[in-house]
């Protein structure tokens, strides 16, 4: 088993942009991290919904496509499962839609736990309070030889790596300065010692990282 990692960041480290609204929850310079992403073919597939085929091919559709393959459970934090702004609400069902791209069962990390949602395409989200070591421990049993990844966000990501718990962390950096938000290697000096370190680049100008562990 593989506990893994993927997130798309900026030139100088953020990803997870400043100034949230509830009408835009990701931040105005979202989709500056996720535009090359989302044209791939497997993310227009699996995340947009598109039957098509239609989509980029080359160095970004290589690792959109791992993204995925050898999950078997994956761990996000409760933002990124949006009870930030619809913890109120007993009808949300995540931001998705009736086709969650995940297609196994996800464990929300949340201080407020509420019943099981699960859909039809294999996705159930679970929703649990309990330490990072605790919340891989369950993920680990779900999963069984199969990976684990944490999801996001990048407070979520930032606690397992504190804890050495991530064997494989990859970073899509997109050439752009964002200058503000949350940012991935806060109180995480000297980490890159734990991982062996190769890059890529793709057409598009991103840089495929991956720390994989030593």
């Amino acid at each position: 088993m593989t506990v893994k990692v993927d997130l798309n960041i900026s030139l100088d480290g953020f990803a997870a942009p400043a100034d949230p609204t509830p009408e835009n929850p990701m931040g105005a310079d979202w989709s500056k991290l996720v535009e090359a992403y989302l044209a791939t073919r497997t993310m227009r597939e699996r995340v947009l919904g598109e039957t098509s085929g239609a989509g980029t091919t080359g160095v970004d559709e290589k690792y959109a496509a791992q993204y995925f393959v050898g999950t078997g459970a994956e761990i996000m934090g409760a933002g990124m499962f949006g009870l930030h702004l619809y913890g109120d609400d007993p009808d949300w069902r995540g931001w998705w839609g009736e086709e969650p791209p995940f297609r196994v069962p996800v464990l929300v990390l949340t201080h407020t736990p509420r019943p099981t949602i699960e859909f039809a395409n294999g996705t159930a989200f679970h929703f649990v309070e309990a330490s990072p070591l605790d919340a891989l421990a369950r993920a680990s049993e779900i999963a069984g030889d199969a990976d684990v990844r944490i999801g996001g966000g990048v407070s979520v990501v930032r606690q397992f790596l504190a804890a050495g718990l991530v064997d494989r962390l990859h970073l899509a950096v997109v050439p752009v300065v964002l200058g503000r938000g949350e940012r991935i290697w806060d109180e995480l000096r000297g980490i890159e010692r734990l991982y062996e370190i190769t890059s890529e680049v793709a057409e598009s100008g991103v840089t495929h990282v991956t720390f994989q562990r030593r």
